[in-house]
């Protein structure tokens, strides 16, 4: 089974790629400035805005399935358009598609989030990734939708690197006291994508940690676990400040995980804070 990774040098781009390698299966992925360090992986530079160059690259790897975990933020060009020229190419080559959607889509209005739930974003980001999601179902009826929340794992998350920086003073800010989600373990969440990748399994599916957690209690998980000095942590609410953005989305994964073998933690398990 050879598989695509499109985004393959990134966080949860790279585990994949460990994971499917340990494997013994056939890795390929995708890098836009430079290919990750990963041994035994076929990387070919690829900017999504092409489509041209996406059907290329999957027309040249011929893989049985391509998991698309690429996102440009907000850029609508990348995580909307992106999403659109995978899918199309999917489309077109009558390879298995699995798509990493997040949990951006939702607005929080209601807290909790099945997967039974439609989009109503309130970011650009949210809007790109909910736009992402109708597109590949309309263009790949047979694909799996992913959504997810916050990644962490192995001190390589963003998560994990601000809780440090916040920590050492090396940088600004706070962590939101009121911003809420799921956070995942990027081992169980890549785990997942690789069942659904090999699998016939169409719609949508949350992978998601069983525990809603604050960024702030998520930072304090990670300073302890790390040993830091958690007094140190500096905490804020988001509606103090005014950014932007849904405070409290808790993807429901339950439905999903009895879908699942791989299970998913929730992070007082994986960061090893029951007590909090």
């Amino acid at each position: 089974m050879t598989v695509l990774v499109v985004g393959g040098s990134g966080f949860l781009g790279s585990e994949l790629l460990r994971q499917g390698r340990e494997a013994g299966w056939g890795v390929a992925g995708t890098f836009q400035s430079r290919p990750g360090d990963a041994a035994g992986v076929a990387w070919h530079r690829l900017d999504v805005r092409d489509p041209g160059r996406v059907e290329a690259v999957l027309g040249a790897v011929s893989p049985q399935a391509v998991i698309d975990v690429t996102s440009g933020g907000a850029d609508w060009r990348v995580t909307a358009d992106g999403s659109v020229h995978v899918a199309m190419a999917a489309a077109k080559l009558g390879v298995r598609l699995v798509h990493v959607s997040s949990d951006a889509v939702f607005s929080g209005s209601r807290v909790r989030y099945d997967e039974t739930c439609d989009p109503d974003p309130i970011t650009p980001y949210g809007a790109a990734k909910a736009a992402a999601e109708t597109a590949v179902r309309l263009l790949c009826p047979g694909a799996a939708v992913v959504r997810t929340s916050l990644i962490v794992g192995n001190g390589r998350s963003g998560h994990e690197r601000v809780a440090h920086a916040l920590v050492a003073g090396a940088r600004e800010g706070v962590l939101f006291s009121d911003d809420v989600r799921c956070p995942v373990h990027v081992e169980d969440l890549a785990a997942g994508l690789w069942e659904l990748a090999r699998s016939e399994a169409a719609g949508v599916f949350h992978l998601a940690g069983s525990d809603a957690l604050s960024r702030y209690d998520l930072g304090v998980l990670i300073a302890r676990r790390d040993g830091l000095d958690v007094s140190r942590l500096p905490a804020g609410r988001r509606v103090d400040v005014g950014v932007p953005g849904p405070l409290d989305v808790r993807l429901d994964s339950r439905v999903s995980q009895r879908w699942l073998s791989t299970r998913l933690r929730g992070a007082r398990e994986f960061l090893g804070g029951s007590g909090l």
